[in-house]
């Protein structure tokens, strides 16, 4: 059994502690470290319009090189579709690239190769992004492209039954016969008991073998409106320039009524969940997670969310983090241990631990999930020193810094803020609000949010075990 999590009543937040000179010189290291980043990340001009069909359009400036990134986001991904419907926005991803009233399938890819461009798409449970990476004088070509079949786009029957097939054997290759994947997504489907984010992103097969043309037609005609994507630019350009190409080629398409599209929204305590899976892996592991907000559903309080993101950090921030100190190195309990926590979502996310059991010390897998108690009972019960607490904050600071050197990694993080209805300017913000947390924020968020309600625990075990019960 695994202990008990002790109640949050009992608790007290400990008085501030003079820092000894080794812990202050590790405190100002840190933040020398990101100082100058933070300055250099907060000076690029961004803007900000509309067309009147209601296409926003965001332009950041980033003139180090003559490239840019051009992006059109679209609010509507895997959590958007009801039973039956499952993997319908992946499949309609893969049928945009098939022809347009200006172009048949794969011609808009072949232009866009002989031009030098990058392009692709991507599909998540919030929403589903098509993408150029090309030089600057050619941004008019990618544009027209994108206007085009967000206007115009054609289904041709027998170009969907070809890429059926693609989508299926997509599916068998990274989730079916991917271990990993295939326990992960069975683990999704009892974690979030009331919002579409259990729905796969590419569908389950049972849904994916009963699509229809017509089904991808009125998925289409309902969510692919100028009124409910983001056009994002970055790189080097000028907003007066892209704002005459955007009028040119998206203003002509008409602004359409939409589907009401709510916030997917959990059960705050849906009460602790057990699930064992059998999948064609060696060794057992262990997934456990919390059901907790993001920014999207806690605008009342963001302090909490940026605390979970550095209790991730604390737990799984590098090698000096807790969980490869303590239970990988320290105790040899775990043969690997990870933290991580999607605040960017566009409803509630999961606070997410995974390990894997030493088995060459004898570690099982109660073990594990009893050391991992122990490194959370041990952040309830006490917050962080500041020393430490200072080190996870410049690592996660520096990570989003120097991650923004991309333009395309600038222009994704803007796409996916405003897609989830946040802002694209939190991620000039973040960076101070990172800064405010302090140890007693981290240790209030792991009071809260690390809970028994709010648990889903999973025993991934190869499959000799279960013939062998």
């Amino acid at each position: 059994m695994t202990p008990p999590l002790p109640s949050a009543a009992v608790h007290s937040i400990r008085a501030p502690e003079m820092l000894s000179p080794h812990r202050l010189l590790t405190v100002v290291l840190a933040w020398l470290l990101y100082l100058p980043l933070v300055a250099s990340a907060m000076t690029q001009p961004t803007h900000e319009f509309s067309l009147d069909n209601g296409l926003k359009v965001i332009v950041r400036e980033d003139h180090r090189a003559p490239v840019v990134v051009s992006q059109v986001w679209y609010k509507v991904g895997s959590s958007y579709e009801p039973a039956g419907l499952t993997g319908v926005s992946h499949m309609l991803e893969h049928m945009m690239f098939k022809g347009s009233d200006k172009v048949g399938p794969g011609e808009a890819s072949r232009i866009l190769r002989e031009l030098g461009a990058e392009e692709n798409a991507f599909t998540s449970a919030d929403y589903t992004a098509y993408y150029q990476v090309l030089a600057r004088d050619r941004l008019a070509v990618a544009l027209e492209l994108e206007a085009d079949r967000m206007a115009s786009l054609r289904l041709p029957p027998e170009e969907f039954e070809r890429e059926l097939l693609v989508v299926k054997e997509e599916r068998r290759l990274r989730t079916d016969d991917r271990p990993s994947a295939l326990a992960f997504e069975r683990f999704k489907a009892l974690a979030y008991p009331s919002s579409g984010y259990r729905n796969p992103t590419i569908g389950w097969m049972s849904d994916i073998e009963r699509f229809t043309v017509d089904d991808l037609r009125h998925w289409y005609e309902a969510w692919y409106a100028p009124n409910n994507a983001t056009l994002v630019v970055v790189g080097d350009v000028r907003v007066d320039e892209v704002r005459a190409l955007a009028e040119r080629y998206f203003g002509p398409i008409p602004a359409r009524p939409l589907a009401v599209a709510k916030q997917p929204v959990e059960l705050a305590e849906p009460g602790e969940r057990f699930l064992k899976i059998h999948v064609r892996t060696q060794l057992p592991s262990l997934i456990m997670a919390f059901n907790v907000p993001s920014l999207a559903t806690s605008a009342d309080n963001p302090r909490q969310i940026h605390a979970l993101r550095l209790l991730a950090g604390l737990l799984d921030g590098g090698d000096s983090a807790r969980l490869p100190t303590r239970l990988e190195r320290g105790e040899e309990l775990v043969s690997g241990a990870s933290a991580w926590y999607d605040a960017h979502s566009r409803g509630d996310s999961l606070f997410v631990l995974s390990a894997s059991p030493n088995v060459q010390k004898g570690r099982t897998l109660a073990d594990v999930e009893a050391g991992l108690w122990r490194e959370l009972n041990a952040l309830r019960e006490t917050p962080p020193d500041e020393a430490e607490l200072a080190r996870v904050r410049a690592q996660v600071i520096a990570g989003l810094v120097f991650a923004r050197d991309s333009i395309t990694h600038q222009a994704t993080t803007i796409g996916q803020l405003e897609t989830v209805g946040l802002s694209w300017r939190l991620m000039d913000e973040e960076i101070e609000a990172l800064q405010a947390v302090t140890p007693a924020d981290v240790q209030a968020a792991a009071q809260r949010f690390v809970t028994r309600p709010r648990m889903t625990l999973a025993h991934v075990l190869p499959l000799e075990t279960e013939t062998a019960r």
